[in-house]
């Protein structure tokens, strides 16, 4: 997999993908992830990549120029299974969205920045686009490197256990259940008895149970079957 990321600021994306999973990954040769300073495409002689909004709303707005070639030169290199971009209005990030981004070959990030980009090119160039929560970030590095950190871990042979990642929480639809480790008591509390009888059946029913229960406790809107249903597909546009 390759996942190639436009940024106005490139730096913010140096430390999360040279460690843990995403970097380990990257030495294994199983994924690769390439972040691009967008001013390389500008053409203006300054490097600028922001103009102001019409209607005189405050603030700047990414300019299509450097966007548009930028995209057009990396598509040239290698076809996208998804042109992503990273903005606060986007549709909500699900796990299911990350499951099926995690098969693609090829996959384009957008990161957002100042006000956002034209709505014209989210209407003809995006493919899909992406938000990680109802707040705003300076810009869409962070979540970019949230987005890409979620999809790696899923990759084939990125995680030394990749039966592990496939019981996390979300998987299916539920909060995972609590999880334990030596010693076996501390300061009175002692792990579930279940836990320690070695009776493999016992524990299954036991971590569904508890899993269930910490979903209705903790994030009962999991269970009201509204999570996941839009995923931030875009119809196919003629003319992309």
């Amino acid at each position: 997999m390759r996942i190639d990321i436009l940024s106005a600021v490139p730096a913010l994306l140096e430390g999360p993908f040279s460690a843990s999973i995403v970097g380990r990954a990257q030495k294994a040769g199983i994924v690769e992830v390439v972040v691009h300073d967008i001013r390389k495409w500008s053409t203006n002689k300054h490097k600028k990549i922001d103009d102001p909004p019409y209607g005189g709303e405050a603030g700047m707005v990414m300019a299509i120029q450097p966007i548009v070639d930028a995209i057009a030169e990396l598509k040239s290199q290698r076809p996208y299974d998804e042109i992503i971009f990273l903005t606060p209005d986007g549709p909500r990030l699900e796990q299911g969205t990350v499951n099926q981004l995690s098969m693609a070959d090829n996959l384009l990030m957008l990161c957002g920045h100042y006000k956002g980009i034209d709505q014209r090119i989210r209407e003809t160039v995006i493919t899909r686009e992406i938000s990680i929560g109802d707040y705003v970030l300076s810009g869409g590095e962070l979540a970019a490197a949230v987005l890409a950190d979620a999809i790696v871990r899923l990759v084939p042979g990125a995680i030394g256990d990749g039966a592990s990642a496939l019981s996390d929480s979300f998987q299916d639809g539920l909060l995972a259940p609590p999880v334990y480790t030596r010693p076996a008591e501390w300061n009175g509390l002692r792990v579930p008895e279940v836990l320690l009888g070695g009776d493999h059946a016992k524990i299954e029913v036991w971590k569904a149970a508890q899993a269930l229960e910490r979903t209705q406790r903790l994030r009962p809107d999991l269970l009201d079957g509204n999570q996941g249903q839009d995923d931030g597909k875009k119809e196919p546009d003629s003319r992309r």
